[in-house]
Formats: structure tokens, sequence, C-alpha cells
């Protein structure tokens, strides 16, 4: 092509290509009706359904354009209103997330800024805001400032960076790791083995210490258990206690887990990733000895109510962190003197990545901390609350939790798992508020799980009555 030909082209494709910059007056327009739904979705959050099936509908990507009003009534019908609310108070089924509306506006803020916050030299504000939300994890978890972290997309990819530092710190690879031995409890979260199988270690020896009466590792038969490793010539490296179980919201004894680990000179991870904000209320002694934590991870999208897609690590080795996840190549040289430490890249397997710090920062900044702190104390008394008004409904419970996470079961005469399985079928067809299901010493439970900052007493109130309703109906269809 010549150049008058090329000048040509370009000015019918700039025609075209300009559309994706939108004219502010239609920004504007636009913007106001994304509000309007979004008002709409939050105004009608106290008296949603907790559970909805999904209606069949087309969500393919067309060629042809679609106006906007058109896409929004779309996804307020097929994504907004189908399946759990996780927005929604009613959601107390798994581990509830978040949604507060200052973290929406941090992320619109984010995508229209679009900084690259994984490298301080591309953008030393973000990476800065990055890491001065690590640095408040730091303070709350009393780690120490040479300690490092960094914000990833949740719990699964924090256990894998921490796990990487571990196996790497501890030289884990070749034929060293089927001598090797990790220890759990039966109550850990699935995304430890995960996190194994994917660095390379799924041969590794997995020891399942023993759990008490309410379900937290014993530390007496961690103890032995390593001692009797040692004597047979494996190599113990690796201790993972849960501050929070999933299933039923137990926090081990970190204190002397944390001891026994130090004195054995094993790496000690803490998964706090649900439990770990509840250091901010009166049950912090529950915390005592987290400090000692190699590696500690830890989800505000769970306990500072933050939109899913926000998890945070921290470890301690610095170097083993950066062993394991820093390179660089030619065409990033203009950044390469850089102090490694700032940049978030150096220390996940993201290189680019959503600027999060953000979304977490301008929350705590514009609220504070006391209302996060409130919400939490909250929840503690929401779950005695819940506990108390099924036991005068003649439920059996499970063992007082230590945080909010709960079960139950209603002592049916006979067939009691099956029973309690149909129970839990007429909850999710009722879906006035969700609740789930697991088990647990092997009996069918149903579990509450009570985060979501929405939820209030109101809610459990309707949940109880959802519950009550439901059992009426599995009791008279049984004795027909």
């Amino acid at each position: 092509m010549t150049t008058e030909q090329i000048i040509h082209r370009l000015n019918e494709l700039q025609k075209v290509s300009n559309e994706l910059d939108l004219p502010e007056s239609e920004q504007r327009i636009m913007l106001q009706k994304v509000t309007e739904v979004t008002d709409k979705f939050i105004n009608g959050l106290p008296q949603v359904r907790g559970y909805n099936p999904r209606k069949n509908g087309n969500l393919a990507i067309k060629a042809e354009k679609t106006p906007l009003s058109e896409l929004l009534e779309t996804y307020r019908y097929e994504v907004a209103e189908t399946g759990i609310n996780a927005a929604a108070g009613t959601h107390l089924g798994y581990i509830p997330g978040g949604g507060v509306y200052t973290a929406a506006l941090a992320d619109f803020i984010a995508a229209v800024t679009n900084p690259y916050a994984s490298v301080y030299y591309a953008s030393p504000g973000a990476a800065s805001i990055e890491n001065e939300v690590v640095n408040w994890l730091k303070s709350v978890f009393s780690f120490p400032e040479t300690a490092v972290g960094s914000l990833s997309s949740g719990g699964s990819v924090s256990t894998l960076i921490a796990f990487t530092a571990a196996r790497d710190r501890h030289q884990v690879k070749n034929e060293k790791v089927r001598n090797s031995v990790v220890y759990v409890s039966g109550q850990v979260h699935h995304s430890t083995q995960k996190a194994l199988r994917i660095i390379g270690l799924e041969d590794v020896i997995i020891r399942y210490i023993a759990m008490d009466e309410h379900h937290r590792m014993q530390p007496e038969d961690l103890s032995v258990q390593i001692q009797q490793d040692l004597a047979s010539g494996l190599n113990p490296f690796l201790v993972v206690a849960t501050a929070g179980t999933t299933d039923t919201g137990a926090v081990d004894p970190i204190d002397e887990i944390g001891e026994i680990a130090r004195r054995h000179r094993l790496w000690f991870h803490v998964d706090a990733a649900y439990g770990g904000f509840f250091i901010l209320t009166s049950k912090k002694d529950l915390f005592r000895g987290i400090e000692k934590a190699d590696s500690l991870i830890v989800d505000p999208h769970k306990g500072l109510f933050i939109p899913y897609g926000v998890g945070a690590v921290l470890i301690k080795d610095a170097d083993s962190a950066l062993h394991s996840h820093y390179y660089t190549a030619n065409y990033m040289q203009d950044g390469a003197n850089e102090e490694m430490l700032k940049s978030q890249a150096n220390l996940s397997p993201e290189l680019t990545k959503h600027f999060r710090g953000l979304r977490v920062w301008l929350p705590l900044q514009v609220h504070g901390i006391e209302p996060f702190k409130a919400c939490l104390e909250e929840k503690l008394l929401l779950t005695r609350y819940f506990r108390q008004r099924l036991a005068k409904l003649g439920f059996s419970l499970g063992p007082e939790p230590d945080l909010s996470v709960s079960y139950f079961w209603f002592p049916f005469e006979n067939e009691t798992d099956e029973m309690n399985k149909r129970l839990m079928d007429e909850i999710h067809a009722d879906g006035s508020v969700y609740l789930s299901s697991s088990v647990i010493g092997g009996r069918f439970v149903i579990r509450m799980a009570i985060l979501a900052f929405r939820t209030k007493r109101e809610i459990i109130d309707r949940a109880v009555e959802m519950i009550e309703r439901c059992l009426h109906k599995v009791i008279q269809s049984e004795e027909k």
C-alpha cells in the first residue's frame, strides 16, 4: 500500500474504532442507567429470596450491537436474580461474600483509570496503595515490618503463594518430595490439598491430625506424630492450622501449634481466610500466637465484606517469596532497578492483575474500622441467637462454634440422615433464605454460615420461620 492508501484506510478505521471511546454525554447517560439498575437491586435486597433457579435465557455473545438498556435487563433477569444472592443478607449457606458499595466505587475508579498496580515503576501510587493494605494487614496480625505480602484473587491463590515459598525454603523437590510430610486437620480447607498438587507436591505424605469434640486440631497428637515421623527418617516440613474452619467455624489452638512447629523447625501456615478478621472482635484471644506463623492467608472478600475477588497472603521470609516468584525480562529493563519488594508482581504468580488494593483501601478510609468491627461482632451474636431459636424448636446442634459457622439437624426417630436431606431439599425449594449442608462425623447436617454484612436479626427470624415451615412439610409428608 502507498502512504496515501494507508492514510485513507486509517481514516476509515478510525471512524469505527472511535466508537470505543464514548463522548462524555453518552458516558453520563450510560452511568445513569447503570446506577438506576444498581439502586433498584440494593433497595430490593431486604425482600429478596436467598436462592432462585436459573431461568432459560440466552447469554451468548452476538456480533451485532445491543442497546445497554436491553443488556441491563438481561443481566437482571439472567444473573442478578438467579442462583445464590451473594449480596443479600439471606445468604447463610457457604461462607458469604460481601459487596460494600464503597468497594464497588473503588472498582469503578480502578477500571476507568486502569493503573498497572503490579509494578512500582509503572504506577508507584497504585503499587503503594496495594502495599499500604498489606502493611495494615501486618499490623492487624502482628507480623513484623520485614514480612512481605500480596493481594490475590482469594484464599486458593494465597495458599498457592505461601506453600510455594515454604517448598522453596525447605528445598522440597525431586526425590525429597515423597519423603516429606505435611500436617493438617480433617477440617482443613480443600484448597490446601489442591495447592500442594499444583506446586508439584502431590506425592508428599499428608497426616490428618486428630481433632477434639469442637473440631480443633489436637496439639499433643501433632507433636507425637512429628516425633514418630522424624524417628522414621521422614522430612516433616509444613503444618497447617485453621483460624475458622469452613464446616464448623473452629479455630485450631494456634499458639500451641505454632510452638510445636517452631521447636521442630517446620513452616507454620495459618489459614485465616474465613475467620481471620474476627481478631478485631471479642474473640481476639482465640488468635493468640498467630504472629508465630511463617505465612498467613486472609480474605477481605469474607471478613471485610469486600466483593469477591480479593484475598491476601503474608509471608515472613521475603527471600523465599522472592525466590519463588521474581523473574524479569528484557522489555522490563526500565523498571529493573526499582526496589523489588515494592512490586506485587515479584511476590505472586500474577504479573498483570486487577488493582485490588483500592477496593480494600477506599472502604477502610471512607468508613473507618469501627463499622467493620461492629458488623463482625454482630455476626457472632446472631449465630448464638440462631442456635437458641433452633434449640427451642427441638433441633440438635453441633458444638458451640468459635466463630459464626455452625450446624444442626433434626432428631427424627427413623432414617435421620435421609429425613434431614429431605428437610434440606425443602429449604432449598423454599429459597427464602439460603442454607447449605455437609457431612460431619458421618452425619448429614445443615449448615449456617453467618457473615454477610447485610444479615441482621430480621433475616435470622425469617430463616427460623422458613426452617419451621419446611420441617412441618417433611413431617406431614412422612405421616401420609
